[in-house]
């Protein structure tokens, strides 16, 4: 077994002050891991860097035509936003159309990241609910699929039908059977793959097809949605977000909690999976945003490429005090 490699060195001043190691997989839709880091085998749980595959029976099955969903809709499925207006009055307008409430939601109530709708409820002198949690999104198409099937009202239950279509899915395109399950933070199960499970399940979605089978046409739709939709699958300031935009809709980006990330490169067809051991979520960052730019999708003097990889670091009187510096192997690696 491989171990773990150093990604990201921090740096202040002089002094290499951190380092962050993790594992990091680019799978080629051909079969083949194109560049490796660390153990490709590891075993991970991809938490939130794995909507788009917990969202593809919401496709799959017809649900998300059956109930009319837009473009948005289908990349809100997939998000993990801000808790910003924009992210909230989607939600409003969801379980509206479903007849439901937010009472109906299962992912329990999480003050706002976005300043602006936090200020918002302390001057109202309101509690943040369950819209503002960052998974809101992804339960408004848990409970449009479950709708659709007839469940039972508790969908985040691992042997809920729901979450028996999310892990057939995952267990398809990762194309390995999960040895387990955590619990998310949304209360919904989260399973478990190695990086290159991961990876390879990214892979078949930057190969899918527009004109491909049902499957092909859902991972399609999904992989487009979020790309086109950057500000509602993160937030203003967020790093998926910036990532997309950077790249003008070219790739599509999704991070997890404890520094998973991950990439879709469609007119690559390459599937990019990655965890830092530590869970910071900085070298996650670094580490995806100098593999895009190594598989030649972003530029690396972009803006949002060198604040991510480079830094700089600095202090409370806005003094340059460190900066980021990516591995060397990373920076080497190159299509």
């Amino acid at each position: 077994m491989s171990e773990a490699e150093i990604l990201l060195e921090v740096h202040r001043g002089p002094f290499n002050e951190s380092q962050h190691r993790g594992h990091a997989v680019i799978w080629d839709a051909g079969g083949d891991i194109v560049a490796a880091w660390g153990d490709p085998e590891k075993v991970i749980l991809p938490r939130s860097s794995s909507k788009m595959l917990q969202a593809l029976p919401l496709v799959e099955s017809g649900a998300a035509d059956h109930f009319g969903l837009t473009e948005a809709q289908l990349a809100f499925a997939c998000a993990s936003h801000q808790g910003a207006h924009v992210h909230t009055d989607m939600v409003d307008a969801w379980l509206a159309d479903l007849g439901l409430s937010e009472t109906d939601l299962r992912c329990g109530p999480q003050e706002p990241n976005d300043i602006e709708a936090r200020n918002g409820l302390i001057c109202a002198h309101h509690h943040p609910d369950q819209r503002h949690n960052n998974c809101s999104g992804k339960h408004c198409g848990f409970l449009t699929l479950n709708k659709h099937l007839g469940g039972g009202s508790e969908y985040i239950e691992v042997n809920h039908s729901v979450q028996k279509a999310a892990k057939a899915a995952f267990e398809e395109l990762t194309e390995e059977t999960s040895p387990g399950y955590g619990i998310d933070g949304c209360s919904a199960p989260n399973f478990a793959s190695t990086v290159s499970g991961l990876a390879r399940a990214m892979a078949s979605y930057a190969a899918a097809s527009e004109t491909g089978s049902a499957r092909e046409k859902a991972m399609h739709r999904l992989t487009h949605a979020m790309a086109a939709h950057p500000v509602l699958v993160a937030g203003e300031g967020r790093a998926c977000t910036n990532l997309m935009r950077a790249m003008e809709g070219r790739v599509t980006v999704k991070t997890g909690a404890e520094a998973v990330f991950v990439a879709i490169i469609p007119e690559k067809k390459l599937g990019i999976a990655l965890k830092i051991e530590d869970g910071t979520t900085r070298a996650a960052e670094a580490t995806i945003t100098q593999l895009l730019i190594g598989a030649g999708v972003l530029e690396a003097n972009h803006p949002v490429a060198k604040s991510l990889t480079q830094g700089p670091i600095t202090n409370r009187r806005a003094v340059v005090t460190g900066e980021y510096l990516t591995a060397q192997s990373l920076r080497d690696w190159s299509l």
